[in-house]
């Protein structure tokens, strides 16, 4: 008699890496593996990656982790995935290869047309209809930019074999077949973040479509984030050989909502990675912001109402770390920022302002550059390094308030997530600027959990939300330390900072 299967596999492929988790009913990680892939840099201001490079970094993480565990088919129950949302791909659908590389979403090539929308008028119109503003940040503007400036696209639409998508539309469309068959579907978290999604309705707005001159059928289709109908069965001859229902998709972000079981209105959750990124669950209703955040979804469960949230994006938080490791050359590995952070008290009156690639929520400015200010002769390498974790918590505050704001309620603790959650020092940091407790759950790779649990509840390998919420566990809960008077005048110094990174451009 056969087995009852013992995992659920989550794919998280993020921005900097891939990975595969495969988790058991208590919603612990039991296997996983991981591999980075190349960040392409051609220009100031554009970030590219290679599809196929991904497409092969999935294939080689899904294998390495049912090696890990043993597994075989017949132990996975379903496949959910989670994704780094508005990085955006074409590929033929005949051929199955990728057109060219694809658009990453912290890339400003579209910066011109975005401004061109604004001055037509056209921002309080894309905000009623998609909950965002025109933004480099989004994926229909790569996609027009796609059609505009490379042949091999303009050519495959006009022939009918362009498949526009997000990552999470590659990975499922290769997991099930790709051009022998293979599901061209992207959920509904996702589809918001295209400025193509029409809120109300969970279907592509013919007035964005048509404002963005992006071809509806090139389009993956929009589904739920957790589906008992599966988006496609993975095959034979792919990683996990043999099939296996792929029923859960979720952008990232919105996977670490789900991952940390904020399924009633007012709960919070910010996930630290290569950005950082808080969302707040508003129910059932779009909530539209006053304060620079974003309306988007937060998750669709089957033939369930659609859940909303505001969220409000950060660039770099992780992805500065990275930063003083690759370009600087101040730290040798990510981990070694905190130890040379903590050898000083404080950043003795440095401020970093991480605005690489212009500065999001809840300022909107793609006129902002990076600025490192308050420097004198006595700065050292550790202070630079103990203000860009810094950053990371002052953008936080940032967002809260502008989140406090559009809710009217007030904070009373955090959720927190992701790999930056790790360091200590910033955590406690954290807590002392926002004057709240950060909680840290036990599993605090909650973004490839949230996958795994939209997909397990779509095959009944978790009951139902009371069962999902049982496994959320507290690691640690950091207490605001720092004195009140203390807090205002750190955070009044970086609102002067970050008036210093403005117009640059």
């Amino acid at each position: 008699m056969p087995t009852a299967p013992r995992f659920v596999a989550a794919i998280d492929q993020g921005t900097t890496s891939t990975r595969c988790i495969l988790f058991d009913r208590a919603g612990t990680p039991c296997a996983s593996a991981q591999k980075e892939h190349r960040q392409i840099m051609p220009r100031p201001g554009w970030v590219e990656h290679d599809p196929a490079e991904i497409r092969d970094r999935t294939d080689e993480v899904i294998r390495a982790a049912m090696a890990s565990a043993g597994a075989t088919v017949a132990d996975v129950a379903a496949v959910g995935v989670a994704n780094q949302r508005e990085t955006t791909v074409a590929w033929d659908k005949h051929t199955g290869e990728p057109l060219t590389t694809a658009i990453v979403w912290q890339d400003t090539r579209t910066d011109a047309m975005c401004r061109t929308l604004d001055a037509d008028g056209f921002a309080a119109r894309s905000r009623a209809i998609t909950g965002l503003p025109p933004s480099t940040y989004f994926s229909g503007p790569k996609m027009r930019w796609l059609l505009d400036h490379v042949p091999a696209v303009a050519e495959a639409a006009r022939e009918s074999r362009l498949a526009f998508g997000t990552i999470d539309s590659w990975v499922i469309w290769n997991l099930t077949g790709g051009p022998r068959g293979g599901g061209h579907v992207t959920d509904v978290t996702n589809a918001s973040r295209t400025m193509l999604l029409d809120l109300h309705t969970l279907d592509y707005s013919p007035e964005m479509l048509a404002a963005l001159g992006v071809p509806r059928e090139a389009l993956p289709a929009v589904t739920p984030s957790s589906s008992r109908e599966p988006f496609g069965m993975t095959t034979v001859d792919g990683p996990f050989a043999g099939s296996i229902p792929v029923c859960g998709n979720l952008g990232d972000q919105q996977a670490a909502l789900v991952g940390q079981t904020c399924f009633a209105p007012g709960q919070s959750k910010n996930t630290y990675g290569t950005g950082c990124f808080m969302l707040l669950n508003t129910g059932t209703f779009p909530v539209p912001s006053r304060s620079g955040l974003l309306t988007t979804v937060g998750y669709k469960f089957g033939d369930q109402p659609a859940v909303y949230a505001l969220e409000g994006s950060i660039a770099i938080a992780g992805a500065l770390v990275q930063w003083l490791r690759d370009q600087l050359g101040i730290i040798a590995k990510s981990a070694d920022v905190e130890p040379l952070a903590a050898s000083v008290a404080d950043t003795g009156g440095v401020y970093f302002v991480p605005a690489f690639s212009g500065l999001f929520a809840p300022h909107w400015r793609s006129d902002a550059r990076g600025t490192l200010v308050g420097m004198t002769r006595q700065t050292t390498k550790a202070h630079i390094a103990r203000a860009a974790l810094e950053a990371t918590a002052y953008q936080t505050r940032d967002v809260l308030a502008a989140m406090n704001a559009d809710s009217g309620v007030p904070l009373t603790a955090l959720k927190v997530d992701g790999g930056m959650t790790g360091n200590e020092l910033l955590m406690q940091f954290q807590a002392d600027i926002l004057g709240a407790p950060v909680i840290r759950p036990t599993v605090t790779e909650t973004t490839a959990l949230g996958a795994a649990y939209a997909a397990g509840l779509a095959v009944g390998f978790w009951r139902d939300l009371s069962e999902v919420q049982a496994n959320w566990c507290v690691d640690r809960t950091f207490e605001p330390r720092m004195p009140v008077g203390r807090r205002e005048e750190l955070y009044t110094d970086w609102k002067r900072a970050i008036e210093r990174s403005l117009g640059w451009v």
